[in-house]
């Protein structure tokens, strides 16, 4: 009986509802399964991002700034629905539900977007006229077709990136040493097929979009995530499945309600007279900051009537350790707020940077490289980064100052800085090919000018991405409360969304004032006659102005972090 009970994981029920069992379920066959939709998702994703926004200029005849914008808007919905997505998974329908429903969403996404490219009813008809004032632009029902496409596809995207990770995680067993260490593994994997996916798309899906067909290219994405999902399905019955919990938003909520409710009480002088009543292995001691929240843990008359059990309604009271929970989400949002500003530097690479590419000499001995396949630079840099900081810097750091690697905290320090450096980097780049199509004319279609020039822009920011994403997945998961860890991952996942759409607000606003109402400024219709080198520079002085206050919040919270008395005078400072 003891060997067999060996065999069942505690945490875990099979496809029945029945205890797993660890020789039949779970472990890298499982995990196996559910990374096949990471890749093709992957691919979907990035491979119509990198390259839309040569799709909406040149076929659909939209300008520049607009057509930036709604690949920004794009990506941070995206990345804005996956808040929803792990709500749903955690308090509803449970990973695989969420995983299976939001990959046929998405699916149905690629698949309306390869008709939309084919069809030419939804295209306005070509034009070779250099000015795009000429040239007649998508109308409303064709760019309606466009937008339900993709944001089919971000649904699918949404709920998808919230699950994948902690379905995958779901299939190794903590408490055992062995798979303890699989589940590392499945991490480095993890991200692995994340890079994977995203190299396949910006080198051979633009490729294909490009010289072959948009609707060709879309289509495989199609039948990759339709044989993606049967794959998935396959595995059903070999899964482990965790149960639905209570959703850490309510949990947030209650004590923000009761504190709120009781604001007008006074807090005891010793911390000991709140309400605790938690395991004392899982408790959280208590801190003086945000103390206003502390009121939600007065016991009052009252609070136990409502339930027939010895807990309180936590509508009305709530545990110190409920309270500290929240505390710990509030100190996470000074680093949260500072990160925007990063990922509406990225967006640049996928927007202005392949309108740039598609300016500029892209032949290597007789083969032209499409526009978008130029972000491989950024890949490639992620991958170098990571690979010479798992080799070299941590190594060298662990025996300098004997520890495994630079803190969450420095390493999204780096990545800003380099960030900062890519902007300027993109600026004198763009100084550079500004003089040449003066040079030129600036109604010439190929600039004589490489397109390897902007090689420098592309590799900061994608080193910077490789040292803020991992800084910002450690930080809140590490920082944030055990039982809010994947809605902690949302929070960090909506950086990038909001970083995207203060991109789109940013090009809104410089369009607007650099630009009057004929189409030029700053953000020209036509890049060659703006002056794009200008906005680049200010999103260089932007991020310094944004470095120096995130230092400003990093020091803060390293001082949250210093012990505090065991007894306080809580009622003076609320």
């Amino acid at each position: 009986m003891v060997g067999k009970m060996n065999w069942l994981v505690a945490d875990a029920v099979d496809y029945n509802g029945l205890p797993a069992d660890r020789s039949k379920t779970g472990g890298w066959v499982s995990a196996a399964l559910i990374l096949g939709i990471e890749i093709c998702e992957r691919l979907s994703t990035m491979g119509i991002a990198v390259n839309l926004v040569t799709y909406l200029g040149e076929t659909m005849h939209l300008a520049s700034a607009t057509s930036a914008n709604i690949v920004t808007d794009f990506m941070g919905t995206s990345f804005l629905l996956c808040f929803l997505g792990g709500l749903l998974a955690d308090s509803i329908l449970g990973r695989y539900k969420t995983i299976a429903i939001f990959a046929i969403i998405q699916t149905l996404g690629t698949v309306a977007l390869a008709i939309s490219t084919k069809l030419p009813q939804l295209r306005p008809p070509p034009c070779e006229s250099p000015l795009l004032s000429n040239c007649k632009q998508a109308n409303g029902f064709q760019m309606g077709v466009l937008y339900l496409a993709l944001y089919m596809i971000a649904l699918g995207t949404g709920g998808l990136k919230s699950s994948v990770s902690g379905f995958g995680t779901d299939q190794f067993d903590e408490k055992d040493e062995k798979e303890k260490t699989q589940m590392a593994y499945f991490f480095n994997r993890f991200f692995f097929f994340i890079s994977t996916g995203t190299l396949l798309a910006v080198t051979v899906l633009v490729y294909i979009q490009d010289e072959v067909g948009r609707s060709w290219a879309y289509g495989i994405c199609s039948l990759a995530m339709f044989i993606a999902i049967l794959v998935f399905l396959s595995g059903t019955r070999r899964y482990r499945y965790k149960n639905s919990s209570e959703s850490p938003v309510v949990q947030i909520f209650q004590v923000i309600t009761v504190a709120i409710k009781k604001r007008k009480m006074k807090l005891p002088y010793d911390i000991g007279m709140l309400y605790e009543n938690s395991p004392e292995a899982s408790r959280i001691p208590h801190t003086d900051q945000f103390c206003f929240l502390d009121k939600a843990a007065i016991v009052a008359e009252g609070d136990f009537e409502d339930n027939n059990s010895s807990s309180p309604n936590p509508w009305k009271l709530c545990l110190v350790t409920r309270v500290e929970e929240v505390k710990m989400i509030l100190r996470l949002l000074p680093a949260w707020a500072t990160t925007i500003i990063f990922w509406t530097t990225y967006a640049q690479m996928i927007t202005f940077s392949v309108e740039q590419a598609s300016t500029m000499q892209r032949s290597i001995a007789g083969f032209k490289i499409p526009a978008g396949c130029l972000t491989v630079f950024f890949v490639a840099a992620i991958l170098i980064t990571l690979a010479v900081y798992d080799r070299l810097i941590m190594p060298l750091w662990k025996k300098w100052k004997a520890k495994p690697g630079f803190t969450s905290l420095q390493r999204i320090a780096i990545g800003l800085v380099l960030s900062i450096l890519g902007m300027a980097a993109a600026a004198i780049a763009e100084m550079k090919r500004l003089s040449v199509a003066r040079a030129n004319g600036r109604n010439t279609a190929t600039l004589d000018i490489s397109v390897f020039l902007l090689i420098p822009q592309f590799f900061l920011v994608g080193s910077g991405e490789a040292f803020i994403y991992t800084g910002q997945l450690d930080f809140f998961i590490t920082q944030s409360p055990k039982g809010m860890k994947t809605m902690s991952t949302g929070l960090f996942l909506t950086t990038l969304s909001l970083g995207f759409f203060v991109s789109s607000l940013l090009v809104s606003v410089v369009k607007r004032v650099s630009g009057g109402g004929n189409g030029q400024g700053w953000l020209a219709d036509n890049i060659n006659y703006g002056r794009l080198d200008c906005f680049y520079a200010l999103l260089a002085i932007l991020s310094l102005g944004n470095f120096m206050i995130y230092l400003v919040c990093a020091v803060w919270y390293k001082q949250q972090k210093k012990p505090k008395p065991a007894i306080e005078m809580v009622e003076d400072k609320c």
